[in-house]
C-alpha cells in the first residue's frame, strides 16, 4: 500500500469515527445525572419557569433535530454557547486546551526517554531488574492518580514548601509564566504514564530480543549500547511509538484528575466542571474536541510506526 493510500484510508476511517465517537457523545449527555434545567433555573422554579428556561436552551425539541443542528454549527466552527456563563464552547476550547497540550508535551519530554531507557535496559538483561522494575511500574500504575497527586503535595508542598500546591496561573497568564505551577502536575502524569509506557516498551524490546536478527546480533558478539541502539532499538522503535500513543490516550483521562486535584486551568478540569454543572453544550463540545485529538494523535503514532517498522527492516 503506497503512502498517500496508507494516509487517506487512516484520515478516512478517523472522519468516521469521529462522527460516531459524536453522536455518542451526544447520546451520553441525554443521561447525565440531574438536570440541565434545574442548573440553569434553580431547584426551586415553578413549572412554568422550567417550561421556559427549556425551550431557551433548546431541549424541548428532538434529540435527533437537536444533534443535527449541533453538527450543522461544528462543521461551521460553531459548537455553541455554554448553559453556564453563556461562554462560546470555542472560546474556552482556545484558551484552555493549548494549557492542557503544554502539560502533556511536557510529560511526554518526560516520559518518552525513560521509557526507552527502562524498556531497553529490562528488555535486554532480563532477570533480577526486570522483576523489579516490572513489579514498580505494576505498583505505580495501580495508584490512583489523585492519591499519587495528594502524595505529592503533601510531601513537596506542605512539608518541604518547596513548590505550590495548586497551579496558580496569573490572570490573561499560561502556566509558562509560572514555571513552579507545572511541576507537580508533569510528575504525577510522568508517573501514570512512565508505568504503562515502560511495560509496553519492554515486550516491544524483548520480542525484538527474541527474534532470529536479535539472536545473530548477539551471537556475532555485538553486546550492550550497540546492541540496544544499533539493532533492537531501529526494530522496536514502531510498535514502542504505537505504545507511547496508547499512553497518550490514558494521559487524557488522568489530566482530568489531576487538572482537578492542581486546578490547573486546562481543558480536563473545564470538562469535570461542566460535567458538574450539568452544562450540556459545554461538555458536548470539549468531550468531542478531546475525542479529535485524540484521534490525530493516533494518526500521527501510525504513520511515525510506519515509517519507523519500514526503516527497521531495511535497517536490519
Amino acid at each position: 500500500m503506497s503512502w498517500l493510500s496508507f494516509v487517506g484510508r487512516r484520515l478516512a476511517g478517523a472522519a468516521v469515527l469521529l462522527v460516531v465517537l459524536s453522536a455518542a457523545i451526544f447520546a451520553a449527555t441525554a443521561v447525565l445525572p440531574g438536570d440541565a434545567v434545574s442548573a440553569v433555573a434553580g431547584v426551586d422554579a415553578s413549572p412554568a419557569e422550567r417550561a421556559e428556561v427549556r425551550a431557551e436552551l433548546g431541549l424541548d425539541r428532538p434529540a435527533a433535530e437537536r444533534y443535527g443542528a449541533w453538527v450543522s454549527g461544528a462543521v461551521r466552527g460553531d459548537l455553541g454557547t455554554g448553559f453556564v456563563g453563556h461562554r462560546a464552547v470555542r472560546d474556552v476550547l482556545t484558551t484552555r486546551l493549548p494549557n492542557s497540550l503544554l502539560l502533556a508535551g511536557l510529560t511526554l519530554a518526560v516520559t518518552a526517554p525513560l521509557a526507552a531507557l527502562l524498556g531497553l535496559w529490562t528488555g535486554l538483561r532480563g532477570g533480577a531488574a526486570d522483576r523489579w522494575v516490572s513489579a514498580a511500574a505494576q505498583v505505580a500504575a495501580g495508584i490512583p492518580e489523585f492519591v499519587l497527586a495528594s502524595l505529592l503535595i503533601t510531601v513537596a508542598a506542605v512539608w518541604l514548601r518547596l513548590l505550590p500546591q495548586v497551579s496558580l496561573v496569573p490572570l490573561g497568564g499560561t502556566p509558562l509564566d509560572v514555571p513552579l505551577a507545572l511541576v507537580l502536575p508533569v510528575l504525577t502524569l510522568s508517573a501514570v504514564g512512565l508505568a504503562v509506557a515502560t511495560r509496553l516498551f519492554r515486550v516491544s524490546v524483548a520480542d525484538v530480543a527474541a527474534t532470529p536478527y536479535g539472536e545473530s546480533a548477539r551471537l556475532n558478539g555485538v553486546r550492550g549500547v550497540r546492541l540496544a541502539v544499533r539493532h533492537i532499538l531501529p526494530n522496536a522503535a514502531g510498535p514502542a511509538v504505537q505504545a507511547l500513543t496508547l499512553t497518550t490516550g490514558a494521559l487524557v483521562g488522568s489530566a482530568v484528575v489531576v487538572e482537578s486535584v492542581f486546578d490547573y486551568p486546562g481543558i480536563g478540569r473545564e470538562l469535570r466542571l461542566a460535567v458538574a454543572a450539568r452544562d450540556i453544550p459545554m461538555v458536548q463540545g470539549i468531550a468531542t474536541a478531546l475525542a479529535a485529538v485524540m484521534l490525530v494523535i493516533l494518526l500521527l503514532g501510525d504513520i511515525c510506526a510506519r515509517s519507523l517498522d519500514a526503516r527497521g527492516r531495511h535497517d536490519g
